[in-house]
């Protein structure tokens, strides 16, 4: 629990009263607000639970090589399935000590009750999740929930509070794969985790509410500095314990491969640079195409001698028709991604949620596609941008969380 919010030990008291004989223990935490030296965020929040955590486990005598950190966002469902496959994974892994679990996130616990641009944002987030799952080499990022062994989480000392540490689950992970020397690696759990839509009374309201939860996630573009910096710079990003194979911790930066770590380089400005870029060059496209090219040009105005090289030049000609009739097919991919992800959603309601048909994502709900130009820029263009400008004139922002008005029958 976080000091600053009221009435946080009501909230807290009645979570155990709820969850009462569940748990081997349930370990309520009130994180001090104002720390020196500290940010508001998760990852603030987290690092003072897992501390507090791991000093009441070492006064119970608990072997901390047999815990497993799970974080995760309070709107979550964790099916059980999860837990089994965490559980069978870290058994499997050739070093669980260096392993970190992430599994998919999924929109359906109030995903039919939000506007349809606010719904196909997180689609798309979804999509974007799954698909860096796919990366063969574990060098895929965690979202909102994953899960590692409390030796790592101590031997890297935690999470970092700072106001770098904003990205959060991706600034751990980044965390541990520079402070291990490249050795922790992701293992995907693919038991999708259900997470709620930004949901406020009204439709605007609604709207603004996701808007503020995007500016706030693409504040983590403090990750592409901090892995540039970690992965090519000079640093001491390392520690002086012994690692959790017992030898000499080193940096990523001396033990890490070339390809890994421009690979981690990569996925991080993926994340971060595209969603800033995108969409200014296909708003800038068009136009700039007419400036150019078109027969009625405004700078023939200015340059009556100016000639066009399409239709002066037939290979020109040729590579402008060949470059239009490509970009007719540019769309296939996302929508393919579409498809699958239908499909995926109605199997994931019926068989792992047990919803009924009437519950789950009927083919009227296809027109949430039709958001996604506006979408894209409101929730991903507009706020990624502002994070990096921002950025270079001011280390922090506020830590701002949307509002999300929800309820649901709590079973057990």
């Amino acid at each position: 629990m976080e000091a600053s919010e009221v009435d946080h030990k009501t909230k807290a008291d009645n979570l155990k009263r709820n969850f009462d004989g569940s748990f081997l223990d349930f370990i309520i935490t009130v994180h001090p607000k104002d720390l020196p030296g500290e940010s508001r965020g998760k990852g603030s929040n987290v690092a003072y639970a897992a501390r507090t955590a791991c000093d009441e486990l070492a006064r119970k005598r608990i072997d901390k090589r047999r815990v497993i950190f799970t974080i995760t966002d309070s709107d979550s469902a964790i099916p059980e399935l999860y837990i089994r496959h965490v559980e069978k994974a870290f058994s499997e892994s050739d070093d669980p000590f260096a392993t970190i679990c992430s599994p998919p996130i999924f929109f359906s616990r109030n995903a039919l009750n939000v506007p349809a641009a606010v719904r196909v944002t997180d689609i798309m987030w979804s999509i974007m999740v799954m698909q860096n799952l796919s990366n063969r080499k574990g060098l895929a990022f965690p979202c909102s929930t994953y899960s590692l062994s409390m030796v790592l989480a101590e031997q890297v000392g935690f999470w970092d509070t700072n106001g770098d540490a904003i990205g959060e689950d991706l600034h751990m992970w980044l965390k541990c794969f520079f402070k291990t020397g490249g050795v922790a690696r992701t293992i995907p759990i693919y038991v999708p985790i259900n997470l709620t839509n930004v949901q406020t009374t009204g439709y605007m309201s609604n709207i603004y509410a996701r808007w503020v939860q995007a500016k706030r996630h693409y504040n983590g573009v403090a990750d592409v500095a901090y892995s540039l910096k970690f992965a090519f710079g000079n640093h001491d990003h390392h520690s002086d314990s012994k690692s959790l194979l017992g030898s000499p911790m080193t940096t990523c930066l001396m033990s890490c491969s070339f390809v890994d770590k421009l690979t981690v380089v990569f996925h991080v400005l993926e994340a971060h640079m595209i969603p800033a870029t995108s969409g200014w060059i296909m708003f800038a496209a068009v136009p700039f195409t007419q400036l150019l090219i078109s027969a009625y040009s405004p700078i023939l105005y200015y340059y009556p001698s100016f000639q066009n090289p399409i239709v002066t030049s037939e290979f020109y000609a040729y590579m402008f028709y060949l470059i239009q009739t490509v970009s007719i097919f540019l769309p296939m991919p996302l929508l393919m991604c579409a498809v699958l992800y239908e499909g995926l959603h109605k199997t994931i309601d019926l068989d792992l949620l047990k919803k009924s048909s009437s519950e789950t994502r009927t083919w009227r709900y296809y027109m949430d596609y039709a958001w996604l130009p506006v979408s894209a820029w409101l929730f991903l263009t507009l706020p990624s941008t502002m994070a990096c400008v921002r950025r270079l004139t001011k280390s922090e922002e506020k830590y701002v969380v949307a509002e999300k008005v929800f309820s649901e029958e709590l079973t057990r």
